[in-house]
């Protein structure tokens, strides 16, 4: 628990509720298009405004996350206070609760409330330029946790629309206790017919939860396939979730290995994570609702 000084924010699991692979860059690096989702759920970040930088982790995920130099809440931290003259650092505490390297964008969501906490404690602006090029600079991700809500994510995700409108959608998040390297699964992308461009202007502030998933199921995530091919316990995943009871989409988030259940109701997504957890002891679930703070 934080002591009473801390300051503490939350870091919402980011989910692409699409994702199309636009091609290759000659840096290596690929271009996307996604349409990113935040979860009412995710790990939480507390920070204590004194003394020099550290970290310290604790939760389930504690042990893969890491507590020294690669963790990206300490890439974040320096990479703000190359930017920033005197910027008052201190000790961050994070209660890692999400799974890692599970296509949720956990230590990008970490980073970026790190950055909000720094923000805070140094009465910098949320809109400061400074906050975005650090995101930037401590991972692709990063960027789009900043501000978590609704929003279109291109190029390398340094590219964001403007927050838009969605309706809260209860979904059911399901891992297979399988972690995945990103890069590995990028280099498996091939490239295959085109889906349309994913339209943000039909995501207006009257569109219905049905409206909004009928759009949705128009699109995919491109790296499906080679995730697949790298972990089948992913299409396993989404066999249970396609099973479920008032599932209406079931796919990928981000390079995986974690996949998403939407569905009309909470009370059908509650149900649905009760079945996959009786079913499949093993795996990580939980129901939730995708959408924005």
């Amino acid at each position: 628990m934080a002591a009473p000084e801390s300051l503490v924010e939350s870091a919402p699991a980011k989910v692409n509720l699409t994702l199309r692979v636009v091609g290759r860059r000659a840096d290596g690096y690929h271009d996307l298009e996604s349409l990113v989702a935040f979860a009412d759920i995710g790990d939480e970040l507390s920070f204590a405004p004194f003394g020099k930088l550290a970290l310290t982790v604790s939760g389930p995920g504690a042990v893969r996350a890491g507590d020294g130099a690669d963790n990206l809440v300490v890439k974040g931290a320096a990479a703000l206070a190359a930017r920033v003259a005197g910027l008052r650092l201190g000790a961050f505490h994070l209660d890692k609760r999400l799974p890692v390297a599970a296509g949720l964008g956990g230590g990008s969501a970490d980073a970026a409330a790190a950055l909000r906490l720094l923000a805070r404690a140094n009465d910098l602006a949320a809109d400061d330029g400074r906050l975005f090029d650090a995101a930037r600079a401590t991972g692709a991700d990063v960027p789009v946790c900043l501000d978590p809500r609704p929003r279109l994510m291109r190029g390398i995700g340094d590219i964001l629309s403007a927050p838009l409108a969605l309706p809260p959608l209860p979904a059911v998040l399901v891992n297979p206790g399988v972690a995945l390297a990103t890069k590995a699964v990028f280099a498996g992308w091939i490239a295959a017919g085109e889906p349309p461009a994913f339209d943000a202007s039909r995501l207006t502030m009257t569109a219905s939860r049905d409206q909004c998933l009928q759009l949705l199921a128009l699109q995919a995530n491109d790296l499906e396939p080679a995730a697949i091919a790298l972990a089948p316990p992913i299409a396993e995943v989404l066999i249970a979730l396609r099973a479920l009871s008032g599932c209406r989409l079931a796919r990928m988030s981000g390079s995986g290995a974690t996949c998403f259940g939407l569905f009309s109701t909470a009370a059908a997504a509650i149900e649905g994570a009760k079945t996959i957890a009786r079913r499949h002891p093993q795996w990580w679930v939980r129901a939730t609702a995708l959408g924005g703070r």
